[in-house]
């Protein structure tokens, strides 16, 4: 069985001038792989997934392909239309990838029942590892410990990326150790390993890359007190890298570092001047 631990980078799509730039986006993989990183998360919410066509989507999915290991490459899987979803997995899986990541249906609301339905069709029409992705706050729907433990029993469903803010749901997904839990509120990252889970898919970690995985290191070797005050050198840019909508602060971080240019897909707008002053004193 897939198994999914460390630091995967929910990976951001530069664009230059309202289109993908391939070039800085190779580059960006690469860096994020040299620096460590588990693997990359291509096309979820960091990627700006839901203002790219499909077509740029099964693009900016090869052009990372051509310069990381397809065993360290997750592609973003969403939607609330289900024949989509499973036209769109058909078209993913064409390539040898570590897995796809799939929320629950956004906006329709669908009862546990029908979340089961949902993922349990993905799962038996997918010949590769599915990581579940429970994130109410965008999806409108929480999926249920007991729903969770149902999907566990696929031989395909492999883990979950947790932002579901339910720690007695984590924490019991963590004992039954069915599911490799991957945090993805950066801010969870040591309380999450503390208790037991495989690591994180974290958008803050394009920056300062090889310290995120230096937290998972050290507290997977034990050492707490050293993980804890890496970590805790960490929290001032995670914050920033989420005081306004993500991914724009990621962008701008990254731009001030010559690795992209600062651009994202309207609505989804720059970030504002003020919080790029406080974003460049922290990289000072």
């Amino acid at each position: 069985m897939s198994t999914f631990s460390g630091v995967w980078v929910a990976l951001v799509t530069p664009f230059r001038d309202g289109q993908v730039d391939f070039p800085a986006l190779r580059a960006l993989a690469v860096h994020l792989v040299d620096a460590g990183a588990a693997g990359l998360v291509v096309c979820g919410t960091s990627g700006e997934a839901a203002a790219l066509e499909e077509g740029e989507q099964l693009a900016v999915l090869d052009a990372v392909l051509e310069v990381v290991p397809a065993c360290r490459v997750v592609m973003g899987l969403s939607g609330n239309n289900q024949a989509a979803v499973l036209a769109r997995l058909r078209r993913i899986q064409s390539r040898p990838l570590a897995g796809v990541l799939v929320p629950a249906p956004y906006y329709i609301r669908p009862s546990q029942q029908g979340l089961l339905t949902f993922f349990e069709a993905v799962a038996d029409a997918s010949h590769l590892p599915i990581i579940l992705y429970d994130i109410p706050y965008r999806s409108a729907v929480s999926l249920e410990l007991d729903t969770l433990r149902q999907l566990a029993r696929h031989p395909r469903i492999v883990a979950i990326k947790d932002c579901g803010g339910d720690p007695r749901k984590t924490q019991s997904l963590i004992q039954d150790g069915v599911l490799d839990v991957l945090t993805g509120e950066d801010e969870q990252l040591f309380t999450t390993l503390c208790l037991g889970g495989s690591g994180a898919i974290s958008a803050a970690a394009h920056l300062r890359t090889a310290d995120f995985v230096a937290v998972v290191r050290l507290l997977q070797q034990g050492d707490l007190l050293a993980g804890r005050a890496v970590f805790r050198e960490l929290l001032p840019l995670i914050r920033l890298a989420f005081a306004e909508p993500n991914p724009a602060p990621v962008k701008s971080l990254l731009a001030m570092q010559g690795l992209i240019v600062d651009e994202l897909r309207e609505p989804m707008l720059r970030c504002s001047d003020q919080l790029r002053e406080r974003m460049r004193a922290e990289l000072l």
